[in-house]
């Protein structure tokens, strides 16, 4: 890893315009050194060769483009992969690039841990930590395209990953925008998802600053009874103030919502549920994503069985809601958020010794519901 007392290039105010000119350069370098970032998908300056040599060894010492190290690398004969990344503070999060197809999609983090409480999910289980700087969210998505043979790019993101990132905005939102920039990553704003357990003043904010974005609003109930034991933020928000939130996104965006929706088995699961979901969501140019629970070590929830499932969808249908069942992809990576950090934590094995690579491949227990072998991760994250 790289020394983080150096600037960090990836970061809005990395201050990269003043040192060209500080130092005799032009101003075009800079529209030169990140290109070489995005689309050369260099990991040092040394790699910049049309840069003059004086000026890279200048910018290795005053700057530096990594300030995360990967502390494990899984890869699953499905195609997906998953990098635990370490930070420079020594915290850990997760991100994973998953091939479906002609689609890239990767899924990354938002925070170190989640403050949502979602009880079944391995995030949050030792809440949050902070917030993840734009240059560390930036981070994320050049290691996942350096997984990519040179002709393949990133096609979509899914900020999915670990934290809620609604709550971490002011640091997401620029990172997305240099993802969608012409000199960045150049993805088109409308293949991007933001997903959310549903902060309605936060909804509010990316409704009147930036509704171009596709948002997945994670209900798992249908009722304040038991979204607030399974999602426990649900108590000082409801469910109605969620939804009223989603209806003025959709408002301003016209783009169709996605409902996503946990299957837990013997909890949330039978056809009485699926009526009052249908009651909730009905009416609503929406999709609805359930996600089959796969079970987590140490963690009591159960995965449905298919008479169950069936039977909840089969009621979901009959309503005409849109529904699409979310099946799993690197399941035997662990890819689900969070999963792989809880283990790492538990395990002084995710730090292989000097010189040992830490890739490995799939070999893993199953995990949770992380990610979908269908078009879409999550279905509604097709370019509209």
């Amino acid at each position: 890893m790289e020394s983080t007392t150096a600037r960090h290039l990836l970061e809005p105010d990395d201050g990269l315009a003043a040192w060209l000119a500080a130092h005799g350069q032009a101003a075009w370098r800079a529209k030169a050194i990140r290109r070489w970032l995005f689309a050369g998908r260099v990991m040092a300056f040394a790699d910049m060769t049309d840069l003059p040599a004086a000026v890279r060894a200048e910018l290795e010492t005053d700057f530096t483009i990594w300030t995360t190290s990967i502390a494990t690398h899984h890869r699953a004969d499905d195609g997906t992969e998953k990098l635990l990344l370490e930070l420079a503070d020594g915290h850990r999060i997760e991100c994973v690039l998953l091939r479906d197809g002609d689609r890239r999609t990767v899924c990354i983090s938002s925070q170190v841990g989640c403050a949502m409480g979602c009880v079944f999910c391995a995030s949050g289980i030792d809440g949050v930590v902070r917030n993840l700087t734009t240059g560390e969210i930036v981070e994320q998505l050049l290691r996942l395209a350096r997984l990519l043979p040179p002709h393949e790019r990133l096609s979509h993101i899914v900020v999915m990953g670990m934290g809620e990132p609604l709550a971490n905005l002011d640091r997401l939102l620029p990172a997305l925008a240099l993802a969608q920039h012409p000199e960045g990553l150049g993805i088109s704003q409308r293949r991007i998802t933001i997903s959310t357990v549903g902060l309605p003043p936060a909804m509010d904010r990316l409704t009147a600053e930036n509704p171009g974005y596709h948002l997945a609003v994670s209900l798992h109930a249908a009722d304040d009874e038991l979204r607030t034991r399974l999602v426990p933020v649900n108590k000082a928000i409801g469910v109605e103030a969620v939804m009223a939130a989603a209806d003025r996104y959709w408002e301003a965006s016209g783009r169709r919502l996605t409902f996503e929706y946990v299957l837990l088995g013997e909890v949330n699961d039978s056809p009485e549920h699926a009526r009052r979901l249908a009651r909730l969501i009905g009416g609503r140019a929406a999709l609805l994503n359930v996600i089959p629970y796969n079970p987590v070590a140490g963690m009591p929830w159960k995965e449905p069985t298919n008479d169950a499932r069936e039977r909840f969808i089969g009621v979901l249908e009959s309503a005409g809601i849109n529904v699409q069942i979310r099946r799993r992809k690197g399941a035997r990576i662990n890819a689900a958020c969070g999963q792989l950090r809880r283990l790492a934590a538990r395990a002084t094995s995710d730090r292989p010794p000097a010189g040992h690579s830490p890739v490995t491949q799939a070999k893993q227990p199953k995990s949770s519901t992380a990610a979908s072998t269908t078009p879409r991760m999550p279905p509604s994250h097709t370019a509209q």
